[in-house]
């Protein structure tokens, strides 16, 4: 077998190579020519996989070590017979920490406020979850999982969570087409709705905010900005970092942990499609939620933004840079 794996990708060396040919490639080097003989590629969030990059290929299996996969034109890839897999959940808990830590650190009280959480997949669902034990009043609004019957929440319409809400985080996915398409989901319209001093939390994806309409939104002090994803990333909005309490460089969700996970959960995809055993050893398993009390003080003790959001203010066009490099940290152990 000859499998292409993005070379940022931690904790997975070694562990292909029984396998056969492993080349390990920049995330913008993955080429038609580099790909035309491989069997799968393992990749994060910046490779696109698509007709220009497979067609004529011998690709049997795209695995993105990340919970989004709108980098992949999954439909293209069906039809030509080739598996998609992603890392659902990997990094779930390590971007909660992100949002709670930034919440409670910039104002946000779980004894009075009330969080809006928009989207409640496996991030949005340990959001919620951590903020009702944390003590908070938490409304949700998630029009696919409500007109798929489930019946877990009192779904909100999202012009009515932006107008109770003491905070926003959104928790979608990417996307422009269908009944509930997220692209610009939150853009002028939408910032108009929200209380004075309302937290809007961006850990999604970067276009799911429009960033001019925020940082206008936010120039004019109307709110606060807690922007970890971008639009045209690497090339950041500088008015938008500038003006934003917390502005960082796309690692919500980098945590030690969360990256175990998702090299596991890619080492598994290739185990389920070419039915063969790899060394998973020594990463991280499934996350397991906590039944009791949460304590702000550990979350709040086990991650400071401000550090990162530093890094970032001083040198933004190291955004790429500071992702690769980024030391990851512990999550959130109640």
């Amino acid at each position: 077998m000859k499998i292409i794996v993005d070379n940022k990708i931690p904790f997975i060396q070694g562990r292909l190579e029984s396998l056969g040919e492993v080349v390990y490639a920049d995330p913008f080097a993955f080429t038609p020519q580099l790909v035309k003989d491989a069997d799968a590629l393992i990749i994060r969030t910046r490779t696109h996989c698509n007709e220009a990059l497979l067609d004529g290929s011998s690709v049997k299996l795209v695995a993105t070590a990340t919970i989004g996969t709108d980098q992949i034109d999954i439909p293209w890839c069906e039809a030509n017979g080739i598996t998609v897999e992603n890392a659902a959940g990997c990094n779930a808990p390590g971007v909660a920490q992100y949002v709670w830590s930034s919440l409670l650190r910039n104002g946000f009280d779980p004894t009075c406020h009330t969080l809006g959480v928009v989207g409640k997949g496996n991030i949005g669902s340990i959001v919620a979850g951590w903020g009702r034990r944390l003590g908070a009043n938490v409304i949700v609004c998630d029009p696919p999982r409500q007109k798929a019957g489930h019946r877990d929440e009192d779904y909100l319409p999202l012009e009515e969570v932006l107008t109770k809400a003491d905070a926003v985080t959104l928790h979608t996915p990417l996307t422009k087409d269908g009944d509930d398409p997220t692209y610009h989901l939150i853009s002028e319209p939408q910032l108009r709705l929200m209380k004075p001093g309302v937290i809007l939390v961006n850990a999604a994806r970067g276009p799911v905010v429009d960033n001019r309409a925020w940082s206008e939104w936010l120039d004019k002090g109307l709110g606060k900005g807690v922007v970890d994803v971008w639009e045209g990333e690497p090339d950041i909005d500088k008015k938008l970092l500038s003006k934003a309490i917390i502005a960082t460089p796309h690692i919500a969700g980098y945590s030690r942990e969360g990256k175990e996970r998702a090299t596991r959960m890619v080492l598994e995809a290739v185990e389920r499609k070419f039915g063969v055993t790899l060394d998973k050893s020594g990463l991280e398993g499934a996350y397991v939620a906590p039944t009791d009390y949460i304590d702000p003080t550990a979350i709040i003790e086990s991650y400071n933004p401000d550090f990162d959001t530093e890094r970032l203010r001083s040198h933004p066009e190291n955004f790429e840079q500071l992702r690769s490099d980024y030391d990851y940290r512990r999550e959130v152990k109640f």
